[in-house]
């Protein structure tokens, strides 16, 4: 399976570089891990004053996360639109280093981590039950590995 559609990484973080191309080839990882080709998803690397702004407007939660996935169609909708656009990943690089750190990650691996996370949110899985959060960290695990990023 190849993947034809675009996968944009842009970093904004003001005081944290990271390498865009891993991040891009996660996502793509994660694509062809669902099978999934002809989609457009964006990646957005942030801080924590930018995310804590979209965690506030969109979760009505004023603190900073880790990751935020914005879907454009929710799964009722994907078959009846014939849209390629996938949705909106923004992850904070700030959160991620401390996340790291408390967890004992490497600072990429927690980026990775975040990355293919966002990307089964907009893919339509989520954690919300015990049920649904064993599919999803079992199938970001099998990513991970794909990835072969230790954690």
């Amino acid at each position: 399976m190849k993947a034809n559609g675009l996968i944009d990484v842009t970093n904004i973080s003001s005081n944290t570089t990271f390498d865009v191309d891993i991040v891009r080839q996660a996502v793509l990882i994660t694509l062809k891990a669902h099978q999934t080709e002809d989609c457009e998803v964006s990646v957005l690397l942030t801080d924590d004053t930018r995310i804590v702004e979209l965690n506030r407007k969109y979760r009505g939660i004023d603190a900073p996360t880790d990751v935020l996935a914005f879907a454009q169609l929710d799964n009722e909708d994907a078959e009846l639109v014939e849209s390629n656009i996938l949705g909106d990943v923004v992850i904070s690089l700030e959160t991620a280093e401390r996340q790291a750190k408390d967890e004992t990650y490497t600072f990429e691996a927690e980026v990775l981590l975040l990355t293919v996370h966002g990307v089964l949110h907009l893919l339509g899985y989520d954690h919300q039950t015990q049920n649904d959060a064993s599919i999803m960290f079992k199938k970001q695990d099998s990513i991970m590995q794909l990835l072969q990023v230790q954690q």
